[in-house]
């Protein structure tokens, strides 16, 4: 399960065979079962994780009572509650795996000790942190100055094996509109492509 964590590492910074020992030494793994929270409102987080295999979401409850998602985690992804993890106050999020799914353990004691003993890992988190925010106003960029249509089209086309893993309420519900508006989208699509099928066809 470290291979993975090491070769993401390694490919912000340099480290050598025995800072690698020294790292896999100290950290854990942990195996979720699908739909089994690592965090709940109220708890205070206190790690980040680094997703080996398979997927996270996100979520809080928004006034509607309905499920807000705000973030994935996908195969060489971090994902955490950062802000409950920075301030050491409760979260108000759920981190739930949505496929039976592997992480890598960072928790607060643990980075601060192994980046001492290692520096080189200052950087690679800084370099992490730096494109997670970067990511993170993109993504709001993305939300204010599309159409929702156009929102979905080019997810779709950034991340076609994404979408076909994550259930069609939570896709929406990342995007910023309803389940009944992609399911238009989506029966548009089919409609254009079955056309286009018929039309190559007959040719």
């Amino acid at each position: 399960m470290y291979i993975s964590q090491l070769e993401h590492i390694r490919r912000y910074v340099g480290i050598s065979e025995e800072e690698a020992l020294i790292i896999t030494g100290k950290l854990k793994t942990k195996s979720i079962k699908k739909k089994d929270l690592l965090l709940t409102p109220g708890k205070v987080c206190r790690a980040n994780y680094f997703v080996s295999t398979g997927l996270l979401r996100l979520y809080f409850i928004n006034r509607k009572d309905l499920e807000q998602i705000t973030h994935f985690g996908l195969e060489g992804w971090w994902l955490s509650d950062y802000d409950s993890l920075d301030t050491q106050k409760p979260s108000r999020f759920y981190l739930q795996a949505l496929e039976d799914t592997e992480v890598v353990i960072w928790d607060i004691e643990t980075q601060a000790q192994l980046a001492k003993e290692i520096p080189q890992l200052e950087t690679y988190f800084r370099i992490i942190l730096q494109r997670a925010y970067a990511a993170s106003q993109r993504r709001i960029e993305f939300l204010h100055n599309n159409t929702d249509e156009e929102r979905y089209r080019n997810f779709n086309a950034l991340f076609p094996a994404f979408v076909q893993r994550v259930p069609q309420y939570m896709l929406a519900s990342y995007l910023g509109f309803t389940p009944q508006f992609l399911s238009k989208i989506r029966g548009r699509k089919l409609k254009i492509s079955f056309r286009q099928t018929t039309f190559g066809a007959a040719c």
